[in-house]
């Protein structure tokens, strides 16, 4: 059935051009804005309204070859441009999304008051090889038990199997007041990151896109809060924003005590509030914008290499794996289909700006990120996105506050009407918080301190305003302890610390 949701809908394009060129009716002014005949469809970029109702969406797939790589799955939506500690040898893959999100959309902006309007929207994400609904989840959990030479790609992200793994929101917006929305939604450090990153979040070129933690600030799960309250409004050059996640899912069962069992443990409450505020402005060429996001009882899943989840391994925990409050007896929760989670407590402050000097566009941002073990720890049987349960947790992972800071800066050209070029450049640092001992290179764990860097090039040339194709790469390397891919006990290094990852695709938008 998933694999026919892009078959019907490559199908029908020209159809649904054709449906929402209606004739006009009591929304005739805003209706003509919209696509009139299916040439105008293919030939422009007009929008697929009808009565306030937007449909949109957008295919995107390529061939990558990565030096260090891993067997592609159904459920990864991200490629593998980025170095990656499970990547052992050269792959040529089938890459998808490569500059944007394969998926669908529907939005809605209809006046109700003079001034007054409804806000609604629901959009996912799709593998565009597969089919499936884009779920970073499921490829941990179908690794899981494996060895590690046999993995496919496994990876964290918020989109985790839902029908509507992006946003699915509604509320009401007038420009004097704002707009009020609830329900899923985009984190502002998203918002904010699609806005000042050189490579528009484009997996395949964009370690801010590809990796969530800076979008999410920490953890790539946070891109998207569920039950969140987003408030927005423009006074003249000024922009400011506010959000709040309020408690969703569950908090597990948790004990502190050594050999706990399900019968000693106690029921934890709903999890995972946030919040999060934006403040910015243009004057003439130049924006900016200041992100604050505070999460609470944040999940960063570990892929399948620690392996408590593992069939061999069944074991379950909720403080740490080095030094375990083992449950004894039966497992609270089964460990076929499950995650294994680290949970903290993140702060997180951006800046970030962009000045366009025709035909240039600079850009440039920065990220200071605090993790602290969490005030209030999750146990066994938490919810993590998706609602996927987590049937380890460690909830001490910290020896010391970690601090993760993350630069970017890049440039896009106009080469002409149709073609862009993009160069960027990402970097991330972590502090070591490991204590004691003191990290030399003999001993260095996850938990030393560490590098990432990645430099991307690519053009992006347009046919039509809907169809473009596009090349280019990206090099990727990591250092200390960020190339270290098991978290505790004795430091095992990733395969291969660095990933050259040329691309190229093409892409149809609507």
């Amino acid at each position: 059935m998933k694999k026919s949701v892009l078959a019907v809908c490559g199908c029908a394009l020209a159809a649904l051009a054709a449906t929402f060129a209606v004739n006009p009716s009591a929304h005739a002014a805003e209706e003509a804005a919209g696509c009139t005949s299916t040439h105008e469809f293919f030939a422009t970029d007009c929008p697929l309204t009808w009565h306030g109702i937007t449909l949109y969406g957008a295919y995107d797939i390529g061939v990558g070859w990565v030096s260090h790589g891993l067997p592609e799955n159904g459920y990864n939506y991200e490629g593998e441009s980025l170095v990656n500690r499970n990547g052992n040898h050269s792959q040529l893959l089938i890459a998808p999304n490569n500059l944007s999100q394969t998926g669908l959309g529907i939005k809605v902006k209809e006046e109700f008051l003079d001034g007054w309007y409804v806000v609604a929207l629901a959009s996912t994400g799709i593998n565009p090889q597969s089919g499936q609904f884009a779920n970073m989840a499921a490829t941990n959990s179908i690794n899981a038990g494996l060895p590690r030479g046999s993995y496919s790609f496994a990876g964290d992200g918020a989109r985790a199997g839902q029908t509507f793994n992006d946003e699915i929101y509604g509320g009401v917006s007038s420009a004097p007041v704002g707009t009020l929305t609830f329900g899923r939604q985009r984190a502002l450090g998203t918002d904010a990151m699609l806005t000042y990153d050189p490579a528009g979040g484009a997996y395949s070129f964009s370690y801010i896109g590809y990796n969530g933690l800076m979008a999410g600030g920490g953890d790539t799960q946070d891109t998207r809060w569920d039950d969140a309250a987003k408030y927005r409004i423009s006074y003249g050059p000024v922009h400011f924003g506010a959000m709040y996640k309020f408690a969703d899912g569950s908090g597990g069962c948790y004990s502190a005590a050594a050999g706990w069992t399900a019968a000693t443990c106690t029921p934890e409450a709903s999890h995972n509030t946030a919040l999060g505020f934006d403040l910015g402005g243009e004057y003439g060429n130049f924006s900016a914008d200041v992100v604050y996001q505070q999460v609470n009882q944040a999940i960063s899943v570990l892929n399948p290499l620690l392996g408590p989840q593992s069939p061999t391994q069944p074991y379950q925990s909720t403080v740490n794996s080095i030094n375990t409050n083992q449950i004894t007896g039966a497992n609270l929760v089964g460990t076929a289909n499950t995650e294994y989670g680290i949970v903290t407590d993140n702060t997180a402050l951006m800046v970030a700006a962009k000045y366009a000097w025709d035909p240039f566009r600079f850009y440039g941002g920065y990220e200071h990120i605090r993790y602290d073990n969490p005030s209030d720890p999750l146990g066994v049987g938490a919810t993590a996105q998706g609602g996927y349960i987590l049937s380890g947790v460690e909830d001490n992972n910290l020896d010391s506050p970690k601090i993760v800071q993350v630069w970017w800066t890049g440039v896009r050209y106009a080469f002409d009407s149709k073609t862009d070029i993009a160069l960027s450049y990402y970097h991330q640092e972590q502090n070591d918080f490991r204590v004691p001992p003191t990290c030399t290179p003999a001993s260095f764990r996850a938990s030393c301190a560490g590098t990432l860097n990645e430099v991307s090039l690519y053009v992006d040339h347009h046919f039509t305003k809907r169809f473009d194709v596009y090349a280019g790469v990206a090099y990727s390397d990591v250092s200390g302890g960020l190339a270290i891919a098991i978290p505790h006990g004795p430091g095992v290094p990733y395969y291969y610390d660095n990933n050259f990852a040329p691309t190229i695709g093409g892409r149809f938008t609507f």
